[in-house]
């Protein structure tokens, strides 16, 4: 963990927060990149378990979104190109960037650009849900990434996996995660169970004795019937 989210999880109290042993995931979205750890804290002491993150992605990239879909309207509007004019671009950015904030605690936030290409003002507004429509898939990319706390030392984690056949054989694999050894064993059991032939010998008997069981029901129909007319 860096001295900044060290720093970060310290402003917010997190080392003096009650005592014993506490688990925290910190979240920290930089302007290029962003980071996921999952730490313990006690005695004022910080242990990282864990991290996750890109590289790749940060908070330029959701100003990046707001200026293209501002770029995209500007031209819609008044057949302009503002990302032919790299000037255009920087204030159009820094105005994006300030309305980003502004949506973190409003649901609106306004863009007011005096002049801003060929003399052309821009003055127009963006909401937090549209901001997040724009953004939907950058959000959704945070979600697939998964931070796991390691086992203790000397615990090994195992992964076993338990599937049963149609003819009942139930098969059983394990697999250590952290050195990936693996092991199967396949257990059949007889034990109680009717052997093939004597299956063959109650459906046999279940064939034999079902009409009898047929003539029976019907007799008892009809005498409950006759019985009911009587009444």
């Amino acid at each position: 963990m860096s001295k900044a989210n060290a720093v970060g999880a310290i402003a917010y109290g997190l080392d003096k927060k009650g005592p014993g042993e506490r688990t925290v995931l910190i979240f920290d979205l930089g302007g290029g990149t962003f980071d996921v750890f999952i730490l313990t804290i006690e005695d004022g002491i910080f242990e990282v378990k864990s991290t996750a993150g890109d590289t790749h992605l940060g908070g330029e990239d959701f100003d990046n979104r707001m200026v293209n879909h501002f770029v995209a309207e500007f031209k819609r509007k008044h057949k302009k190109d503002l990302a032919t004019n790299p000037h255009a671009l920087r204030r159009l950015r820094t105005a994006c960037e300030r309305a980003k904030r502004t949506l973190s605690s409003s649901t609106q936030a306004s863009i007011e650009i005096d002049s801003l290409f060929d003399g052309i003002d821009l003055f127009t507004n963006i909401t937090r849900a549209r901001f997040e429509e724009l953004c939907a898939d950058l959000f959704r990319s945070w979600c697939s990434y998964s931070v796991e706390i390691p086992a203790p030392r000397g615990v090994h984690q195992i992964e076993a996996t338990f599937n049963i056949d149609a003819n009942g054989i139930l098969n059983v694999s394990a697999q250590d995660k952290s050195t990936g050894k693996q092991n199967k064993i396949t257990i059949t059991n007889g034990k109680g169970r009717p052997s093939k032939d004597e299956i063959e010998r109650m459906v046999q008997e279940a064939e034999k004795y079902r009409g009898e069981d047929e003539i029976q029901r019907d007799c008892v129909s009809a005498n409950n019937h006759f019985e009911a007319l009587l009444l």
